[in-house]
């Protein structure tokens, strides 16, 4: 599976570095913030589609983009899942020194998760119109969130490698890379975008193609990456070494399927939401659509911290430094609470401002006004939640990871909408709280968790 796994350096440099020295806020900051950046990114060539799309198209094909980006949320669940459990045991081997297990690790991904890009890939093409069906997909936009949605479904191989590319190098404590890799696919998809979508006049469709096809690139040259750094990964590609290890796949799939369960139960959940508010027109998608947008800039910082205190709580477990996790999560919470709070100052007095960025309609200007409360708890959600999901995905603990994913994903999201939304009679603004309020459940849960102390020596 190739040689032992020391810190060496390649042409590429290092991508293997530990976590577990240093001051907590400086090794956190450092390792979050290319982690930040690429989410940023990724918002950003996201937003360009409906910006692009909305300019170009108006209202219409700004709604299809949105309604076809839940459908792109559902086709990564599985990959973000399973990814993500495979980053937080990469990162506990890594600590605890397992080379060897980090190879077997990433045979396993590549194998597990590429096959389920092509299972998935091929079911899609079979049932999207009857999931479109069921999110309430407006006669309207019909046509335009096929268009869509059908490009995005030919590129799931590629959104699913990348996935599994950027995991293993966070796991190794490597977040420069997936930076960069990212940042090629964020200019190749602006520049496409305006081209697809401006001049060759190709609407939602070109936009989804930009992306599969900035997405595709990035993954090519991350693969590169880990191809050229085999022997620090104890893993050398040859042919007959992708298959699935039973010396890891037991662990993996014990953390990935709650992991799993987790993001499929938020994502089918609000698809499930979702369904209620496209029932309400065009208008009430392009809304929530442009919202849920504007919510992934906070989400972006939201997500880095999670990534990178779950790394770093990982293997500090591995290499048994318990001291350093309680200090993790409260930095994490912090770094998370400052720009939540610039955010939210922002959007509560200019959301007009905010939403004009995407459509210049009257009547989506003039219900997006009624969003902001919503928005603010939805802000507060994205500022507790990185750490407490840092300590429970880090620790490894399959069990609270369900549970978290029971009662956020199905029980209080779904539940609170339909309360809000049909029981008391608020109609749009009962489903819009409802998905926000369900944001607070991580808090209460993790926060028990790192008060009982439980994490010390969960799965060592």
């Amino acid at each position: 599976m190739g040689r032992n796994g020391s810190d060496m350096e390649s042409r590429d440099g290092k991508i293997i570095r530990d976590l577990t020295t240093g001051s907590v806020p400086a090794t956190l900051l450092k390792f979050a913030t290319p982690l930040f950046l690429s989410g940023l990114l990724q918002m950003v060539y996201n937003m360009v589609d409906m910006v692009v799309v909305g300019r170009f198209e108006g209202t219409l094909g700004l709604s299809a983009v949105a309604i076809g980006g839940e459908l792109l949320q559902l086709i990564t669940f599985v990959a973000m899942g399973l990814s993500n459990a495979g980053q937080i045991l990469i990162s506990r081997f890594v600590g605890a020194g397992r080379r060897d297990k980090v190879g077997f690790m990433v045979g396993t991904l590549f194998t597990l998760l590429m096959s389920l890009a092509v299972v998935i890939t091929v079911i899609l093409l079979f049932f999207y119109k009857g999931i479109l069906t069921l999110l309430n997909t407006p006669a309207d936009i019909w046509e335009y969130t096929c268009q869509y949605s059908v490009c995005c479904v030919c590129g799931i191989i590629f959104i699913y490698g990348y996935n599994l590319v950027s995991a293993i190098l966070r796991g190794m404590g490597d977040s420069r890379h997936p930076f960069q890799f990212i940042a090629t696919a964020s200019i190749i998809n602006i520049v496409l975008d305006i081209i697809f979508v401006g001049p060759m006049h190709m609407g939602p469709f070109g936009a989804a193609l930009a992306t599969v096809i900035g997405q595709a690139v990035s993954f090519l040259f991350a693969l590169r990456l880990l191809y050229r750094n085999r022997e620090q990964i104890h893993f050398d590609f040859k042919p007959s070494h992708f298959k699935i290890y039973p010396e890891v796949s037991g662990q993996l799939i014990s953390l990935g399927i709650p992991m799993v369960i987790q993001s499929a139960a938020v994502t089918l959940s609000m698809l499930f939401v979702n369904s209620f508010v496209n029932s309400y027109g065009s208008v009430a998608v392009a809304v929530t659509g442009v919202a849920r947008k504007l919510e992934s800039m906070i989400g972006v910082v939201s997500q880095a911290i999670s990534s990178a205190g779950g790394a770093m709580v990982s293997q500090a477990l591995g290499a048994k430094k318990t001291e350093r996790v309680p200090k993790i999560v409260l930095t994490a919470l912090w770094v998370v609470a400052i720009p939540a709070s610039i955010f939210a100052v922002i959007i509560f007095f200019r959301p007009e401002w905010l939403f004009g960025l995407f459509s210049d309609d009257p009547a989506v200007l003039a219900m997006a006004v009624t969003y902001v409360p919503v928005a603010l708890v939805q802000f507060t959600g994205a500022t507790l939640r990185p750490a407490n999901f840092a300590l429970i995905n880090g620790s490894g603990n399959s069990k609270l990871n369900l549970m978290v994913a029971l009662l956020d994903g199905i029980i209080a999201r779904i539940g609170l909408a339909l309360l809000l939304g049909i029981a008391l009679g608020m109609g749009i603004r009962g489903f819009w709280y409802g998905n926000a309020l369900a944001g607070l459940v991580p808090f209460l849960i993790g926060g028990t968790y790192l008060l009982s102390g439980r994490w010390k020596t969960y799965g060592m």
